[in-house]
């Protein structure tokens, strides 16, 4: 969670228009302690390599908030804030699921914590990348899925993209239970952004 969100609401200083079904691999709006910019959504760490010493290019689109501050592949991140109208999950069974549309009760957008860098690719082009964190559900949210993305409260952003690991740490707990509203979505075209 998050793997398809949407925005419908502009972002100061982008030229973003409103998509509603956004998806892994596509470029996305990030705030970052420098200002709003875009990146591509997903995540390669920079210098993993496998057994044969080669480059590890799996895509990360979301990181684990228990573990974001302790594992080496995250070392060196920087934080950053993706913004969100809300969020998809599916539940049922392959060929038959039900999806499910996420937002906040109180229509304020949602502000996603996230982690970016800028990847060096073969040939030495950079891409500025991002990944969203995650953390277990609130009450809201857990009969649909085991996780949802970690939402920030505006007033939270400038320590998450500003202070210390021990002190944006503090700040990693699920929403609280009540304020967010879920629906069917059964009225998004999947095929289109």
């Amino acid at each position: 969670m998050p793997g398809r969100y949407y925005l419908t609401d502009p972002v100061a200083g982008l030229d973003n228009p409103p998509r509603r079904n956004i998806a892994p691999g596509e470029e996305v709006a990030v705030i970052t302690k420098a200002g709003p910019r875009l990146m591509r959504w997903g995540l390669i760490p920079n210098g993993r390599v496998n057994a044969r010493g080669r480059p590890v290019l799996e895509t990360i689109i979301n990181v684990r908030s228990e573990t974001i501050f302790d594992k080496s592949a995250f070392e060196g991140l920087r934080r950053a804030v993706v913004p969100a109208s809300g969020w998809y999950e599916w539940t049922g069974q392959k060929g038959r699921k039900q999806p499910w549309r996420i937002s906040r009760k109180d229509g304020v957008q949602i502000l996603f914590a996230a982690v970016f860098d800028v990847w060096k690719a073969p040939g030495g082009q950079e891409v500025p990348q991002v990944a969203t964190v995650t953390c277990p559900p609130s009450a809201d949210v857990i009969d649909i899925h085991h996780r949802m993305g970690f939402i920030l409260e505006l007033s939270d952003v400038p320590t998450w993209l500003d202070a210390d690991e021990s002190k944006a740490s503090t700040l990693l707990k699920p929403f609280p239970d009540g304020r967010l509203f879920v629906e069917k979505a059964d009225d998004v075209d999947w095929n289109s952004t």
